[in-house]
């Protein structure tokens, strides 16, 4: 059944952010998918044999750096299955855009999550496989934890497609923050209306506050990547807005976020309290430089009132898809700072700002 020949993609989709790739190759014998990022395929699944399958690994096709034909034991169809066809297939990407799903007529056939990392002996999972090998686990065994995993996925992209999510995310925000930050000034597209879908508002001074406050408006709107990997329980953390306090010119201000507003879709990675961000051009055209002289790079605090400066305004409450929203200040700091806070820690950084009665407000 089959004989050996040049690959055929039989599907081939990018995540919504751009961030990542996903091909089906089928070769006459067997059929695979890889997850790519921007220079290479950075996990993958074996999904079928289309010809009866051997007692063990056949090496010859690993050396040559092929998708090789599943081991009989490892099989449900340990005889070979009929080559799947193209017009079947579809990928369901993760809110976050660092996994994917392959459905065949809706049905899930594969899933390469944002943990799947085949150089940490991770692959992904495979509706055909029994067990798990080092070329794909059963996703049979997973679905207790994929399956609705799956089912928020498409339900997230059903949203992002109505005619009126994105403006009602929106409404809401500007609503949440209205009390807190008082009425709003200019508002920016911060995306280039690429996903994810990111605004800029603009909360001018006023008799109470001698300053302006510049919120992200859409970061929370997707679960940031790369969260459910590093801590235990991402939900108080995958969502986020930034934010900035500052007294110089808004507009200046506001292009700091067309640099982080959609960085961590982008970059696949996330933004958490304490992360430090370096300034990906040349210093003197830093949006914040004019704040601190040298800055290049920028700390992020959930609570800044550790440093110099009135109390901070209380953004918390506003909560999308079940978690709640954290906002991140926004700091400018020099590299000689991220060097410190990448060595010692955020804290120990926080507390030589404070000893230099830096203030949070971003200003001259």
């Amino acid at each position: 059944m089959g004989t050996p020949q040049h690959p055929v993609t039989l599907l081939e989709s990018f995540s919504p952010y751009g961030s990542r790739k996903v091909t089906v190759e089928y070769d006459g014998l067997v059929t695979a998918a890889y997850l790519h990022d921007d220079t290479a395929a950075i996990s993958a699944t074996w999904i079928a044999n289309h010809r009866p399958a051997p007692q063990a690994t056949d090496q010859a096709r690993l050396d040559a750096g092929r998708a090789p034909l599943m081991p009989a034991a490892r099989t449900k169809y340990p005889g070979g299955r009929p080559p799947l066809q193209a017009d079947t297939l579809e990928a369901l990407w993760f809110e976050e855009g660092d996994g994917v799903a392959i459905l065949e007529s809706g049905r899930p056939l594969a899933v390469i999550a944002g943990w799947s990392d085949m150089d940490r002996g991770m692959p992904g999972y495979s509706s055909d496989v029994i067990g798990q090998t080092p070329f794909g686990w059963s996703l049979d065994d997973a679905m207790e934890g994929l399956a609705p995993r799956l089912e928020r996925s498409r339900a997230y992209w059903r949203w992002r497609q109505s005619a009126n999510g994105w403006s009602q995310f929106q409404q809401a925000l500007l609503g949440h923050l209205q009390p807190r930050l008082g009425p709003g000034g200019h508002y920016w597209d911060a995306s280039a209306g690429k996903q994810p879908l990111t605004g800029v508002t603009e909360r001018p001074n006023s008799a109470r506050r001698q300053y302006t406050v510049l919120s992200t408006v859409g970061m929370s709107a997707q679960r940031m990547p790369v969260v459910e990997q590093v801590l235990d329980d991402p939900s108080g953390y995958a969502r986020i807005e930034l934010a900035v306090a500052t007294t110089l010119p808004s507009a200046q201000v506001a292009r700091v976020f067309l640099w982080l507003a959609t960085y961590p879709w982008h970059a696949v990675t996330w933004f958490g309290p304490g992360h430090s961000v370096r300034w990906y051009h040349e210093p003197a055209t830093f949006p914040l430089g004019g704040g601190v002289p040298g800055a290049e790079a920028v700390l992020l605090l959930d609570s800044p009132g550790s440093l110099d400066g009135p109390e901070p305004p209380d953004l918390s409450g506003f909560a999308f898809g079940g978690d709640p929203v954290r906002w991140l200040w926004i700091i400018p700091i020099s590299e000689r700072d991220r060097q410190l806070a990448k060595d010692r820690g955020s804290s120990a950084l926080v507390s030589r700002l404070a000893t230099q009665h830096r203030s949070w407000i971003v200003g001259p």
